[in-house]
């Protein structure tokens, strides 16, 4: 499996208005995908850091997703969104999934 790992610094006052984000961004998302699940996290420490983790089944598929005109295509919204929420571009972090457990 395929993971990446998103950093986002959200605009002060803003957090709230990121579950429609991740609403657009599911809206967008193929069966075909590869897209085995997401995690958001929002950091106590600091309440303007977002970390997102993504799961795919393969960095082939991840890469294929990147590019999949059905996706893309309905991400117009989210990147306008996305402009008016984040103080600057996301962070992207390519990794391996070493250990996928749930209880």
């Amino acid at each position: 499996m395929f993971g990446q790992l998103m950093s986002m610094r959200v605009k002060a006052g803003r957090a709230d208005d990121l579950p429609r984000v991740f609403d657009l961004l599911a809206q967008a998302e193929q069966p075909d995908s590869g897209l085995v699940r997401t995690v958001v996290l929002h950091d106590r420490a600091d309440p303007t850091r977002l970390y997102t983790v993504v799961v795919f089944e393969s960095e082939e598929k991840a890469r294929a997703r990147e590019s999949d005109p059905r996706r893309t295509a309905k991400l117009g919204e989210v990147q306008a969104l996305m402009g008016e929420l984040l103080d600057g571009p996301p962070e992207f972090h390519d990794c391996d999934v070493l250990l996928d457990r749930t209880p």
